[in-house]
């Protein structure tokens, strides 16, 4: 009797089932089979002729990466030899001759991509059928052997899985939080994601190299940063720090990473403008979540920018406490970057756990706009020696700065400080919506520093913001509280008179605008005069600056304060000075019952915003969330007087379940400020 040919007639991918195991049902909408490296997925097979005989038909599977290939037999055990290498295997326990299942095994060293896999049976003649299909393989953190590894679940949670979170600026002493939509699981987003590392220099000049190394993190990381922005290649983003942005869209107009991400791709790779720090830290965030690397964005307060690597910052003022734009170095208020966790397999178990990197174009790297990754555990020890651009970020957290105030050419006075560069290093907790305070990790800490409450984002307490000291007088500047959005700022003068003698003194005070990552503009506010001091005396100076006369210059940016004091007889001087920010009141976001939030059901959310300046204000209401609307909705807000209300209602109809942030942006058309709320909201399937 002449026995049929086997054939396979069709290959079941068991997406519900595989996504679940690799906790990759986020990416449920792709096309394709998304999984980790390190696990193995199950296809099962409808057969056609007869059934399956694992003891005498030979079946084969082949795996394949670009032109990279490994053809595995199926074998009808598991326990196979070496876990580093690519297996094939059918489960004993669970055969089904009719519709076996087939379980392929990549190493937790496999290279990420995009894979296609072909299924072989032998026929009788000699030649082979086949099926074919594909499967898009991630890093896994869930895997102990996987380098990228991170031991707790609800770090995996919120460095892998969560696909919104906060970024904060402003300064170290009031930090303001910004809401980001990652946006991983959004259509589109993972291929994006996927094309980046096919487009760049490195894989364009030798694929196969590429592909084989795509299996460590340290290197996808650099192709990574080095793609966000656009300097040596085709990438994400363009960088402007201007204030002309006709040409694209202002950075501070971004609210998440998947409309960057699909712009880019939709105009072939074309770079989108643009970005500053916190937009290339951000997007460099879910990219680095969607290849499944354990990613989290970081913020360095008073983050230095030595251009001459000297580990000093000179800042020049005149005499009468304008500061000056007369060096290259600088001391941005904040600066954004991005840490992934990983093994070092490169430089040793020690140097393993969260690495910096740095996507902002500005330090070459090999001849390269990237930076990292740089062990933050070497940045701590100074170990400058190691991979990869140490001596660059411990420069940021670590510079000492010279405030030297000058007149004609000639410096009149030098003030040092060693602690304001890198006063606060912080990120978002995990599972809650605050700043953890990570300074500790880069640097070793005076117990004085910024600390953040565990209960609050900001610190309310009056703190000492700046002050200097000579042989004859001290001075104290110092801020009565975090300044708010249509409140003066109120802040004191403490002058001592160290002599035995009396002291005539003059006093400049001095108030500029500035950028968070520029010098700052002319001056709008300024108080001179002179004052007596008897012997050892302290005398105080409580001065405020109104709402009236800072409202229309400062806006989202920050304020830079100066004090300098001139001793009349001896015109001996000190100098104390500080920059902060105005804080806004927050929009509120109110969901009727938070608690019956269900997928595919109309809900409504009551955005509400009081007027807290001293003038009319109108602008324009945008209101996003990844998994909850499915495109922006713009309002236009009424002209609204000082201490005015308005609410707007917005209906939405969530399409994922999970945790979910619901995004408010308030554009104002008279004032240079933008105010942003968030709600986040569990959607029950």
């Amino acid at each position: 009797m002449k026995m049929e040919d086997l054939k396979i007639k069709y290959v079941n991918l068991e997406k519900y089932e595989n996504l679940k195991k690799h906790n990759t049902d986020g990416f449920r909408n792709s096309k394709d089979l998304v999984v980790r490296r390190g696990a193995p997925f199950r296809l099962s097979l409808q057969l056609e002729g007869r059934t399956y005989n694992p003891r005498t038909d030979c079946l084969r599977v082949k795996v394949m990466l670009g032109r990279l290939y490994v053809t595995l037999p199926v074998s009808f055990s598991k326990n196979t030899s070496s876990s580093a290498r690519w297996k094939a295997y059918c489960e004993p326990k669970d055969f089904n001759p009719q519709n076996p299942s087939i379980f392929i095994s990549p190493p937790a060293s496999a290279s990420v991509g995009c894979y296609k896999f072909y299924l072989y049976v032998a026929l009788k003649n000699g030649k082979w059928n086949c099926v074919s299909g594909n499967f898009i393989l991630l890093c896994n953190p869930w895997c102990s052997e996987d380098a990228v590894h991170i031991p707790f679940e609800d770090q995996r949670e919120e460095y892998v899985q969560s696909d919104s979170g906060l970024l904060f600026m402003g300064t170290a002493t009031n930090p303001i939080s910004r809401p980001w939509s990652f946006d991983q699981y959004e259509p589109g987003v993972l291929e994006t994601c996927l094309n980046l590392l096919q487009v760049s220099p490195l894989h364009k000049k030798n694929k196969r190299r590429d592909y084989l190394k795509r299996n460590n993190p340290v290197y996808i990381s650099r192709v990574v940063s080095a793609m966000i922005n656009c300097e040596d290649d085709c990438g994400v983003l363009k960088g402007n720090w201007s204030k002309n942005f006709k040409e694209g869209v202002n950075p501070s107009t971004w609210t998440g990473s998947g409309d960057i991400l699909k712009q880019w791709a939709q105009s072939a790779y074309k770079p989108v403008k643009y970005g500053q720090c916190w937009v290339f830290a951000a997007v460099m965030c879910t990219v680095m979540r969607v290849l499944g690397i354990p990613c989290r964005v970081v913020t360095n307060f008073d983050s230095a920018h030595d251009t001459n690597d000297n580990l000093v910052i000179e800042e020049y003022y005149s005499e009468t406490g304008q500061k000056l734009n007369h060096t290259k170095d600088s001391i941005w208020n904040f600066h954004v970057w991005v840490e992934c966790w990983m093994d070092r397999r490169d430089l040793g178990s020690e140097m393993n756990g969260w690495q910096v990197l740095d996507p902002t174009p500005q330090h070459r790297s090999k001849g390269v706009y990237c930076c990292g990754p740089a062990p933050v555990k070497a940045i701590k020890k100074q170990h400058i020696d190691l991979v990869y651009d140490i001596p660059f970020v411990y420069a940021e957290v670590n510079a000492d700065v010279y405030a030297m105030i000058v007149s004609k050419g000639k410096v009149l006075r030098v003030h040092k400080d060693t602690e304001r560069v890198g006063s606060l290093i912080c990120t978002k907790a995990v599972g809650f919506p605050r700043p953890q305070n990570i300074t500790a990790e880069y640097k070793y800490v005076k117990s004085h520093s910024p600390a953040l409450s565990s209960r609050s984002s900001t610190p309310s307490d009056i703190s000492t913001l700046s002050r200097d000291s000579s042989s004859g007088m001290s001075v104290f500047l110092t801020l009565d509280e975090s300044p708010v959005a249509g409140a003066p700022i109120r802040f004191m003068v403490q002058v001592i008179n160290k002599h035995r003698v009396a002291k005539m003194l003059k006093v400049h005070l001095n108030a500029q605008a500035k950028e968070y990552n520029h010098s700052p503009s002319d001056t709008f506010w300024e108080e001179h005069g002179v004052i007596q001091l008897a012997p050892s005396e302290v005398k105080v100076m409580k001065q405020q600056i109104f709402p009236a006369q800072y409202e229309d210059v400062v806006g989202d940016d920050m304020i830079n304060l100066a004090v300098v004091l001139e001793d009349m007889a001896n015109e001996e001087r000190v100098l104390a000075s500080e920059e902060f920010n105005i804080a806004c009141t927050e929009l509120s976001i109110e969901i009727p019952d938070e608690s019956s939030v269900e997928i595919n059901k109309d809900q409504t959310a009551t955005i509400s915003f009081t007027n807290p300046f001293t003038q009319p204000t109108s602008g324009v209401l945008t209101v996003t969330g990844a998994g909850l609307m499915r495109s922006k909705m713009h309002y236009r807000m009424p002209t609204l007087s000082p201490g005015g209300v308005v609410e707007q209602r917005v209906t939405f109809r969530p399409y994922m379940v999970g945790s979910r942030m619901l995004q408010a942006t308030l554009s104002f058309t008279n004032i240079n400020t933008t105010i942003r709320g968030f709600k986040m909201i569990s959607v029950e399937s």
